[in-house]
Order: C-alpha cells, then sequence, then structure tokens
C-alpha cells in the first residue's frame, strides 16, 4: 500500500479502499476459502506422487522444525494471506499484471529452479492456483485472494502440524 501511495499519489481514503472492506463479509469470501481448501487438497493429493516424495523445500525442513499449534497456523496463515495478497495483488499486479505477478509470486516462494526439475514440478502445480488469484482479484475482490491464500496456508500448516504430532507420538512410542 505503501507503494501505491508513493508511486501512484494516493490518498489515505483510497489506500484504505484498497482493503475493500465493504467486502470482507461477502459470500466471495466464502468461495475464497473454499476454494483454497480446494486446490489446497489438490496439491496434498498430486504431491504423494512418487516425483514429490523426497522433495523437500528449506521452507518444508523449518516448518518441520518448528513445534507449532493451532493458534499459531490459523495467525501465520492469516498474516501471509492478507499480507501477500495485498502486496501481489493491490500493489504488485497493478503495474506488471497477472501472468508476470505470478511468476514472480512462484520464484520469490523458492518454487522454480534452474537445477531441480521436481522443484520446477512443483512450481507448475502451484502456478495456476496463484494465476487463479491474480484473476480473481478483478473479478471477486481482494477478499476472495485473501481467503482462498489462507485456507491453502491453513491446510499447509495443518499437515505439518499433524506430521509432527504423529511424528512426535511415533519416537515416543519406539522409546517406551
Amino acid at each position: 500500500m505503501a507503494l501505491l501511495w508513493y508511486f501512484e499519489d494516493y490518498t489515505l481514503n483510497e489506500l484504505i479502499g484498497v482493503l475493500e472492506l465493504d467486502k470482507l463479509y461477502s459470500p466471495l469470501t466464502l468461495l475464497g476459502l473454499e476454494f483454497g481448501l480446494f486446490y489446497g487438497i489438490i496439491v496434498l493429493i498430486v504431491s504423494q506422487a512418487p516425483l514429490f516424495k523426497e522433495l523437500s523445500s528449506p521452507q518444508t525442513d523449518l516448518l518441520k522444525k518448528i513445534d507449532f499449534n493451532w493458534f499459531d497456523i490459523f495467525f501465520i496463515s492469516f498474516c501471509a494471506g492478507f499480507g501477500e495478497e495485498i502486496l501481489f495483488r493491490a500493489g504488485i499486479q497493478t503495474w506488471l499484471g497477472p501472468w508476470i505477478t505470478s511468476l514472480f509470486f512462484i520464484a520469490i516462494h523458492g518454487y522454480f529452479s534452474i537445477t531441480s526439475f521436481k522443484k520446477n514440478a512443483l512450481g507448475l502445480l502451484l502456478f495456476p492456483f496463484i494465476l487463479l488469484l491474480s484473476f480473481a482479484y478483478d473479478a471477486f475482490g481482494l477478499w476472495f485472494c485473501i481467503a482462498a491464500h489462507f485456507a491453502y496456508d491453513f491446510l499447509m500448516f495443518a499437515m505439518v502440524l499433524l506430521e509432527n504430532k504423529e511424528r512426535k507420538r511415533s519416537k515416543h512410542n519406539v522409546k517406551t
């Protein structure tokens, strides 16, 4: 939003308008939650394919080491969804358009690599979701995108949390 204020000379009212607070409690926000969960489930299913089995990113390795609770994953998912969608959809996308912004989004999250075909495959799996969010921003608004991003991240973090609990339970059972 600061970029819009600085480069586009938005007034305070126009910056607040970017948040579309009147659309927060829209049915489109619920549709965004459903879309994020739906795409997250697809990613979870597809990522079980042998191609993705041994693929681990630094982010995933770090997440497995952190002892999250349900509040943590809710808070982190909301902050990521809210902050990144404002930055990318309401900010960067206004200058670069949906395609380049989506590629940039995937690239800075580490899902494109010149050395790893598997990372590129994961990037290609996530690219349609991000691109659809880019086009949905114009059609459905910012809160649809925030809700979808939140739901997707929440599902992914929840899976890490559940896997960590299972790993601890297995480790505890081996010791006793």
